[in-house]
């Protein structure tokens, strides 16, 4: 008998004679194989009485009984307060600032005219002015229904900070951050709110030419102060008499940031004030519209709830087009290409700025506040209690205010509201997990 001995592993005779016998046993395999995939290919065209025998070579049948489900968040966060001692986040990254800076500047270089299509040139975008005309039917609308149900609905407001609550009394949770806080232990000195502690007023200069002369701080006297959502309706193509605007016919010349050719200069003719300026704004809402009946309650807290929604899909649909500038350091608004040169920021470290605004691309939450308040599942029982406030939800004030008057919760706003969490009682707050 022949004995084979390698150092360095086995010799070439038994690698050989392994081979082989491998080389025999993936041909008995793969023959075997192949003839059941033959065989399910036939057993698969002829008719079966039986289905019970399910191989590896066939594919899966697709049922379509399950559909993938969407699922809904129990509980959602809010967006997170930011502090006022910092500058705001930019909504557009500070890198494609830049590199579209960049890129209109080696236009400018080049003596390339910047490409500006409607409405950056001037010109009005046909198909955004029945948006316009929508927004501001629904903004007549939220104001009046607001006014009716704030006679029906309590609110309150805390005399100290910018606490709001809905419901019969004020709540209990130990948040106030106003002078003098600590020695009422952080509790709220609650008073009767008005309209304008549900919807916060953002006003903005209306100019009659917004491409024309840039507002100086000299000037800024010269120019009315409207509802931001008010002037972004004018500037996308509704016709107010009161506020008038013009309205180009060929479109404004750009190299680079400077404006070679915007036409000529005219004069803003006087505009016709009259009782339709009332309608836009809420200054003295509830005396122009008195308490509703109670059988209508419910009907204008719906419509209310509908206007409201129109609103502010109607405002994010149009600053996708038209400029809206806000301040970086404060709630200044300012609708039109750039921002006014009016000195009038007092916000983090405006001495630097000598009072001017650091101006940026504006946000929905920016124009149109949602001013989120805690719900209240029960508007008749005990006051919110701060134990238990991380059990509580909170909404957008006029949600909260329509759904205390009987309309009915929208689907979005559930896990906002956390309308799917049981609030336990005060005892048991400390045995859940």
């Amino acid at each position: 008998m022949e004995h084979v001995l390698s150092l360095g592993g086995p010799s070439r005779a038994i690698m050989g004679s392994v081979s082989a016998r491998m080389q025999q046993a993936n041909d008995k395999i793969s023959s075997l194989f192949f003839d059941r995939c033959h065989q399910c290919t036939k057993e698969r065209h002829q008719p079966q009485a039986s289905k019970t025998s399910i191989f590896a070579c066939q594919a899966p049948a697709h049922n379509r009984r399950y559909k993938k489900r969407t699922t809904h968040p129990q509980n959602t966060d809010l967006p997170p307060i930011l502090p006022r001692n910092k500058k705001k986040p930019y909504p557009i990254p500070l890198k494609k600032i830049l590199e579209a800076s960049r890129a209109d500047k080696k236009l400018a270089e080049m003596g390339i005219e910047k490409p500006l299509e409607p409405p950056k040139n001037g010109l009005l975008v046909p198909d955004f002015i029945p948006v316009a005309y929508e927004v501001l039917d629904a903004w007549k609308i939220l104001i009046k229904g607001l006014s009716q149900l704030l006679h029906v609905i309590p609110v309150h407001a805390c005399s100290e900070c910018s606490e709001v609550h809905v419901g019969q009394t004020g709540h209990d949770i130990q948040n106030c951050h106003g002078p003098n806080s600590a020695d009422r232990r952080s509790f709220h000195l609650w008073v009767k709110g008005s309209i304008d502690d549900v919807l916060i007023p953002i006003e903005s200069y209306h100019q009659y030419d917004p491409f024309g002369t840039r507002i100086k701080h000299e000037t800024r006297f010269d120019y009315d102060r409207i509802p931001a959502i008010v002037e972004l309706c004018i500037q996308a193509g509704v016709e107010l008499p009161q506020y008038p605007s013009r309205r180009r016919t060929q479109p404004i010349r750009m190299l680079g940031k400077k404006i070679i050719d915007r036409g000529e200069i005219i004069v803003p003719p006087k505009p016709s004030h009259s009782g339709e300026v009332l309608e836009l704004d809420t200054h003295r809402a509830l005396e122009r519209f008195p308490r509703p009946v109670d059988s209508d309650v419910v009907k204008i807290a719906e419509s209310t709830l509908n206007a409201y929604e129109k609103v502010r899909w109607g405002v994010a649909k149009l600053m996708r087009k038209y400029t809206v500038k806000a301040c970086g350091y404060c709630p200044e608004v300012h609708v039109g290409p750039w921002g006014h040169n009016a000195k009038l920021c007092g916000e983090f470290k405006h001495q630097w700025r000598d009072g001017k605004h650091g101006w940026q691309d504006a946000t929905v939450d920016e124009v149109f506040p949602p001013n989120y308040v805690w719900h209240v599942r029960d508007p008749k029982g005990p006051p919110l209690k701060s134990s238990l406030k991380r059990f509580f939800g909170k909404a957008p004030i006029v949600v909260e205010v329509c759904v205390q008057a009987g309309a009915p919760v929208p689907r979005k706003y559930r896990p906002m509201m956390r309308l799917d969490i049981v609030v336990p009682d005060s005892e048991e707050s400390s045995l859940v997990a």
